[in-house]
């Protein structure tokens, strides 16, 4: 008798825990009409009508927010626009979803290697790294993004500390 409170909490949270597996559905059990409106937003896309392949994109969201190509989708549009901060909470959307998406990962190295955070830039990068088996050339790819940016910032940064003497200044000294 001593036990059966224990118990029925052992229970309630196996249950529990069973019915979050039961919940979640594989990519292809995405409704039919999420997919149709992922269709649209890819169409407009190709043809270069960013906003009408957003639309599309979030009538397909809304339909079934478990779509996680278009979590992808939006993340690339986004980047497209130069929205590196809303790229990086899409891909995010579509991580929430499969943590081990390689598109959404290479997505989010890619936004922040635009936005300049290195840093967050090159520990996604080894997170892709332990998830790849065997040969990825994205993350190749990836790292030499990561090292050219470096590269860059690097010289800027050397460039503003040491500014160029300016003509005025010469001619004024004695």
């Amino acid at each position: 008798m001593r036990f059966t409170p224990a118990t029925l909490a052992l229970a309630a949270v196996f249950a529990t825990v069973s019915s979050v597996g039961i919940s979640q559905k594989p990519d292809s059990q995405i409704l039919a009409r999420s997919l149709e409106w992922q269709a649209k937003g890819d169409a407009a896309h190709a043809a270069g009508d960013l906003q009408h392949a957003i639309d599309a994109y979030e009538s397909a969201l809304a339909v079934d927010p478990r779509n996680r190509a278009v979590f992808v989708a939006l993340g690339d549009v986004a980047r497209e626009q130069g929205l590196q901060g809303k790229a990086v909470r899409y891909y995010q959307g579509a991580l929430v979803l499969e943590p081990t998406d390689m598109t959404a990962l290479g997505g989010t190295v890619e936004a922040l290697v635009d936005r300049g955070a290195l840093a967050s830039a090159r520990e996604n990068l080894s997170r892709m790294k332990t998830l790849c088996r065997g040969e990825c050339p994205q993350i190749a790819q990836l790292s030499t993004l990561i090292e050219r940016k470096a590269t860059a910032q690097a010289a800027l940064s050397a460039k503003d500390v040491a500014p160029a003497p300016d003509a005025k200044i010469l001619a004024q000294q004695p």
